[in-house]
């Protein structure tokens, strides 16, 4: 779940692409970087931490062109972070090339050694984007004729793409002395969207994993990229498309309506907003027909994307609505935060609760989701230590059972507490009296009610069912068993890279 923007203007691009992350903040906050084009030149600043801590006004003045991509990290679960493995990443043969990647590749294994024995190509780091890049690199250099590049050449090296790489991946790449490519994979699993603005230079690009990107720079949204589908831009602004893979479906992820994207977010025609109005809807239908012999006081959204969820809920069952937990806005997410002890202390620092909207009363907290349960805990107990006589607690998600393989950070099935538990056990270990989670069935019904159009999603982590169709089991062990000794190794102290590359054509 990272956050990826590209920009083609008439002037220089280094303010949109800043302001455009800090927008985008939310989709990852391990790292941030930002790449320029200045005719052969590219320019490159990139470091850990939020956007806002990466950059300085130095590193802004040296970020020229008008041209550029940027992108913000969001960590997996015991990745040992590096200032190498920050992105975007550079390659600089055949063209020059840098790339910024959201998703996860289910092949990298097979890849680096195709890369290392049939490409002849070398990855220097453990990110599926250096592999991804190095991809993208191979096939246009194997489909160009004399080192000279055209929007046919490019996308058909993007088929290439489509025909190696299996998972998820919504990419931005900028090819030095050319232009702005963007695609997405064949599933659509990952969000992308496109945007113009017409003004006094001419027309100026914006490409972005989140709609509220484009309406915070002021762009007119055009459309989401299809999945399959490339878009490049060239340096003078020429626009191009083309569907890219011979066979493709429409499959957004349901986590990015559930928790991920913002809520003023529009995704493939679905608005985040509405569907979480519906969520809160359905839940409370649920709570009436299954759990009419709860007596609830007051419904407390876990605060910030429960709200819409918890407040329609409240709404439909004519009970109160309150703000129970004031938040500390300077902590990050909890749900992105490597390792259980720094999650379970950021809860503490994150919330504090209302003690008079809890003393005495019987109440319904509502959070977006629960994963690990870390958080759900710490909650219930705050309550309770807060005065609740007795705590409900509903989910606006379904049980989250199983890992996702497609970039969001639910590794391993041992840290799912939904995982080979009933919902009863789930109660007992957070502490509520009552667990209500929502159905997967009215779940997707809730989000394709907004866009019918769309008509299948990507919900691997709640059924099971991975749709790129090359996800097995042994896969799944494998992934569990590096990524738990990943986590041995712990995080490494975060540098900042500055590059200047030049490239020649």
């Amino acid at each position: 779940m990272c956050g990826i923007m590209g920009v083609v203007a008439k002037n220089q691009v280094n303010q949109l692409l800043y302001d455009g992350l800090l927008v985008l903040q939310h989709r990852g906050q391990d790292a941030a970087g930002i790449a320029t084009a200045e005719g052969a030149t590219f320019h490159m600043h990139k470091g850990g931490g939020m956007v806002r801590d990466v950059f300085r006004t130095r590193d802004m003045r040296s970020l020229l062109g008008a041209c550029g991509i940027a992108h913000t990290r969001y960590p997996t679960a015991g990745s040992a972070w590096s200032a190498a493995e920050s992105q975007p990443f550079y390659v600089n043969s055949p063209f020059g090339i840098v790339l910024g990647h959201n998703g996860n590749l289910t092949n990298t294994d097979q890849l680096k050694s195709e890369l290392f024995r049939q490409d002849l190509r070398h990855v220097n780091t453990n990110s599926d984007s250096e592999v991804l890049l190095n991809v993208l690199a191979h096939e246009l250099q194997d489909g160009t004729a004399n080192y000279k590049l055209d929007p046919a050449t490019i996308f058909k090296a993007v088929s290439g793409v489509h025909r190696r790489c299996r998972g998820a991946y919504a990419v931005v790449a900028m090819i030095a002395g050319y232009g702005l490519l963007a695609f997405r994979d064949p599933f659509g699993i990952r969000p992308l969207v496109y945007g113009k603005i017409e003004n006094e230079f001419g027309t100026e690009y914006l490409v972005a994993s989140e709609s509220v990107a484009l309406d915070a720079l002021g762009f007119e949204i055009v459309r989401d990229i299809a999945p399959g589908e490339a878009i490049f831009i060239d340096e003078d602004g020429h626009f191009y498309s083309q569907q890219c893979a011979p066979v493709s479906s429409l499959n957004p992820c349901l986590f990015e309506y559930v928790y991920l994207a913002r809520p003023d977010s529009v995704i493939d025609g679905i608005s985040v907003y509405e569907t979480r109005l519906r969520m809160g809807e359905s839940l409370a239908d649920k709570i009436r027909r299954e759990y009419a012999n709860l007596d609830i006081d007051v419904v407390i959204p876990i605060p910030d994307s429960s709200r819409p969820a918890a407040m329609q809920l409240a709404n439909r069952l004519n009970l109160p609505y309150r703000e129970g937990f004031i938040k500390n806005r300077y902590i990050g997410r909890t749900f992105i935060m490597p390792g259980q002890a720094t999650r379970r202390k950021s809860v503490r620092q994150k919330l504090n609760a209302i003690g008079m909207e809890f003393k005495g009363k019987n109440v319904l907290l509502v959070d977006d989701s629960i994963v690990r349960g870390t958080t759900s805990s710490e909650i219930v107990q705050m309550a309770r230590e807060a005065g609740a006589r007795k705590v409900f607690f509903a989910s606006a998600a379904p049980p989250v059972r199983f890992p996702n393989v497609y970039g969001i950070d639910m590794p391993t099935r041992d840290e799912l507490i939904a995982n080979g538990r009933s919902d009863e056990e789930i109660a007992r270990e957070i502490g509520a009296d009552q667990l209500i989670y929502q159905d997967l069935s009215a779940l997707i019904d809730d989000v394709r009610s907004v866009n019918p159009v769309v008509t299948r999603f990507e919900d691997s982590c709640f059924s099971g069912n991975y749709i790129t169709g090359d996800v097995t089991q042994e896969y799944l062990n494998s992934v569990e068993a590096q990524r738990r000794n990943s986590a041995k190794q712990g995080r490494s102290s975060a540098t900042q890279l500055d590059l200047n590359l030049e490239v020649v054509d």
